[in-house]
């Protein structure tokens, strides 16, 4: 017999529903499910039941979450349009020893959402910040990608017009970790076009509806995905995940001093020669000696 998620007794055997009271002050970042509902954790729904406000994306679609499992907490709309307005006011309150909770739509808080200006200030003034992971879009298509994992780059989205986007897409091509996008279904044809263009027939992955039940991933490489995806399956956000060029393609003398110049502004030498030699595909000892000249000419 299943749990009723609108049964907050349900519960596993040994886990006690901790008094909300208990909840210290403090901004909250809520994971919230991707698109099965059960995704939710069981320390996310703790946070949200006890905290005094939900500052939420939309909270049309957070009335959906909250429905399901018998929540009713005092909730706020909190987006781009409205942070800055509203955020002087957010850090007043947590000031004052509220409880406040910031999710998204869907997913990790943050991630291609607005939120980081509220969480720095937030930490200038010494508020506690806790992180209530849970899932991500785009770790859940990483994972699922079958492409390299040890090392990836999310790229969020990219511009919508296609002169900026390859701009992008051209800065991006030398990376050499898998790379993760969010794109709409409107567009999603000419930017894997795009992508074919730039980045050639590198091996690719496309998920959609991920965790629902009409959930559907399309593997191909780059220049044959778009002739894998039905017309009719083209709907909402999907996650596009992109293997790193076969061999390290080498960053020239410029992007090298350039990563060099901002690595050593908060590491040691040796730290920032390991560092950019491990994503700019030149030896050590060219990065070194270049790091050594920035190092004297400064």
């Amino acid at each position: 017999m299943q749990n009723n998620p609108k049964d907050r007794t349900a519960l596993p055997q040994g886990i006690i529903a901790p008094d909300a009271r208990d909840l210290a002050p403090g901004l909250y970042l809520v994971a919230t499910p991707i698109g099965n509902l059960r995704d939710i954790t069981l320390r996310a729904l703790d946070v949200l039941s006890g905290a005094d406000l939900v500052l939420a994306e939309d909270t049309r679609m957070s009335r959906r979450l909250f429905d399901a499992y018998g929540l009713r907490p005092k909730c706020t709309a909190y987006h781009e349009h409205s942070a800055s307005a509203l955020r002087e006011n957010v850090l007043a309150q947590l000031e004052s020893g509220a409880k406040i909770a910031l999710i998204s739509d869907a997913g990790t808080p943050l991630i291609s959402d607005p939120g980081y200006k509220l969480v720095r200030e937030a930490a200038d003034r010494q508020i506690a910040v806790f992180a209530i992971p849970g899932p991500s879009a785009a770790l859940a298509a990483l994972t699922v990608s079958g492409l390299p994992t040890d090392k990836f780059l999310f790229a969020g989205f990219l511009p919508p017009k296609s002169a900026a986007r390859i701009r992008a897409l051209e800065a991006l091509k030398p990376v050499p970790a898998s790379l993760v996008f969010y794109e709409t279904a409107r567009r999603i044809e000419v930017v894997i076009k795009d992508m074919a263009q730039v980045f050639g027939p590198r091996p690719a992955m496309l998920a959609r509806e991920l965790t629902k039940r009409y959930e559907s991933l399309y593997r191909a490489p780059l220049d044959q995905l778009v002739a894998q995806i039905p017309t009719e399956e083209q709907r909402g956000e999907m996650v596009l995940v992109v293997a790193p060029p076969e061999g390290k393609e080498q960053w020239d003398d410029a992007q090298v001093d350039e990563a060099l110049g901002h690595a050593m502004q908060n590491n040691s030498l040796k730290s920032a020669v390991d560092e950019v030699t491990g994503i700019s595909g030149r030896a050590r000892k060219d990065v070194y000696r270049r790091a050594l000249a920035l190092q004297n000419n400064s």
